[in-house]
């Protein structure tokens, strides 16, 4: 091992007590009792310990090519992570989908509770949770009094978030959690004190949000050219060309239309639309699942065969990334996510879906597509096989790194691979496909264009209000035109993007940069290049950014 690596395990090592939900969510263990500091001075531990680390790594010569690439990773990552503390973006940012809130609610999902220890462990943190959420309103007061607040329809969505944690007829999460608990006694007490505790704490946050920083927050949810610049850095891994990559997305969205239409008549009948063919789609009872239960035993079963069938063919998966559990997951926002192992693989990789309460039927054209892009060949066999390769990474990049662009963009490749594989002949299931990639293509327009408030081009492929500016209202109106996602989902959607500006185009622009690197190593190697090669060379190297991904593959 070299000395970058043994910089970035040191990194490891003094991360995890200064985020314990973090170990938690990556499967370190011995920190599982605790929660993050989210008070300034937590907040300031981990930028100092950041600013450290890429201090230590500018006078740290790499001793291979591997550590070339971990050293070239790490700048890039922790730069950009210290970037967004010195800019005020991390103490400040609240979102529907990304908070000191959110992360310290949702790292009860993935907390073990099969002895004891771990329940008590379970108590212990929702005894603490509340004054957690005391120290994080300290931060985001701190950060507002010097200029850095979200914007206030974000802060609203968010309290209205909490309403519906804590209600009974909700989710009544922390409630609900403990009932699902084997615990009694003194113990049984504690979880049930620690629960009535942190409900008490989520709807006085949500008071919060309301009531003082609400008032505080930007009128405007556009984040504007300079914040979205470092914004879709951060995201990517890698700078592009905005509006250039604007253009790009109406010019793909209307590519992949133009193939829907093709399919559609496929499905339906010579000349049929695309909502036809949905319409005859979701009228097939063949692909209409009834409870969610069910589903999710569907989604099992289907992830199961994509593990058979392409290990030992297209890939070398690992034995222990064999294993992915579907999973429904205990809130209702209808999010569909990726959580990776443990370090010791004793909690696998698992698929999570928060259905939208009221729903129960699902249909599975839709889906086929999903599955690839959560599990194998995508986040699942990325991260998992990530996880496993000890002998050829460090233990930040198996366990820490992560870059939305190089992730997601890898799961878009994946479903695209799919097709390419022959898995997705099924015409319902290639629409799916596509219109999954429409819908990410039509982000990226909307995200960038109500950013920046860009015009929307006179000689636009859709006529869609040529030559105004982007407001939410038109970024509404333009989804729900190119979307086939339910009013409630996809409202959820359009929040997300303007509270977390970057992050939506990353899986579409993380596609293309991914597809660009395979074109650059097929000319390169000619006649020598080996796709089921390429896919091993890329994915060895980790999670990086993907610039530091297209100088590494150059390389090799």
């Amino acid at each position: 091992m070299g000395r970058i690596d043994d910089l970035a395990n040191r990194y490891v090592a003094d991360w995890a007590p200064l985020n314990p939900a973090g170990a938690t969510y990556v499967g370190i263990a011995g920190h599982d009792d605790r929660l993050d500091d989210l008070s300034p001075d937590g907040y300031t531990a981990r930028a100092e310990l950041t600013r450290r680390t890429l201090a230590d790594l500018d006078v740290t010569e790499p001793d291979s090519e591997a550590e070339r690439a971990a050293k070239e990773a790490m700048q890039e990552r922790l730069g950009l992570e210290l970037a967004r503390y010195e800019t005020g973006e991390t103490t400040s940012e609240v979102s529907v989908i990304t908070s000191g809130l959110h992360e310290i609610r949702m790292v009860f999902d993935l907390m073990p509770t099969g002895s004891a220890e771990a329940v008590a462990n379970i108590a212990a943190r929702l005894n603490r949770f509340a004054a957690t959420m005391d120290d994080y309103k300290t931060t985001l007061r701190e950060a507002a009094a010097q200029g850095h607040v979200s914007a206030r329809a974000q802060l609203v969505e968010v309290a209205k978030q909490c309403d519906v944690w804590v209600d009974p007829e909700g989710d009544n999460f922390f409630h609900g959690l403990v009932e699902r608990l084997d615990a009694d006694g003194v113990l049984e007490a504690e979880l049930r004190r620690g629960a009535a505790a942190a409900t008490a704490a989520t709807a006085e946050f949500g008071q919060f949000l309301r009531t003082e920083l609400a008032p505080q927050g930007r009128e405007k949810q556009a984040a504007g050219r300079e914040r979205y610049e470092l914004a879709s850095q951060y995201f990517l891994g890698a700078k592009v060309d905005l509006d250039e990559t604007y253009a790009w997305g109406f010019a793909e969205l209307a590519r992949l239309e133009a193939d829907m239409r093709t399919v559609s008549a496929q499905i339906a009948a010579p000349g049929a639309s695309i909502d036809e063919a949905v319409a005859a789609l979701d009228a097939d009872p063949a692909r209409t699942i009834q409870g969610k239960e069910a589903f999710r035993d569907w989604m099992q079963a289907l992830a199961d065969q994509a593990v058979n069938d392409l290990h030992g063919t297209h890939f070398d998966i690992p034995e222990q990334v064999r294993r992915l559990e579907c999973m429904l997951a205990p809130t209702s926002d209808g999010s569909i996510y990726y959580t990776g192992p443990s370090e010791d693989f004793t909690r696998p990789g698992q698929m999570w879906w928060a259905v939208p309460q009221g729903i129960t039927a699902f249909s599975t054209w839709r889906e086929v597509t999903t599955v690839y892009h959560e599990g194998v060949p995508g986040h699942h066999l990325q991260v998992g096989q990530t996880a496993v390769r000890a002998e050829v990474l460090n233990r930040w990049q198996r366990l820490l790194c992560w870059v939305s662009g190089h992730g997601e963009g890898w799961a878009l490749y994946a479903e695209r691979l799919m097709e390419e594989l022959g898995y997705l002949d099924d015409p319902g299931d290639r629409l799916g496909m596509l219109d999954g990639q429409a819908f990410r293509a039509a982000r990226v327009i909307v995200d960038i264009g109500m950013h920046l408030e860009l015009e929307i081009p006179k000689d636009n492929p859709f006529g869609f209000h040529p030559g105004e500016r982007w407001t939410p209202e038109l970024g509404w109106e333009f989804m729900r035109a190119h979307c086939r996602v339910p009013d409630e989902n996809l409202r959820f959607e359009l929040n997300r993007y303007l509270g977390w500006p970057g992050q939506a185009p990353s899986y579409k622009v993380g596609e293309r940069i991914w597809l660009q690197a395979r074109e650059d190593a097929k000319a390169r190697k000619g006649a020598d290049f080996d796709l089921r090669e390429f896919h091993r060379q890329a994915l060895d190297l980790g999670s990086l950014g993907l610039d530091p991904l297209r100088r590494a593959l150059g390389r090799l």
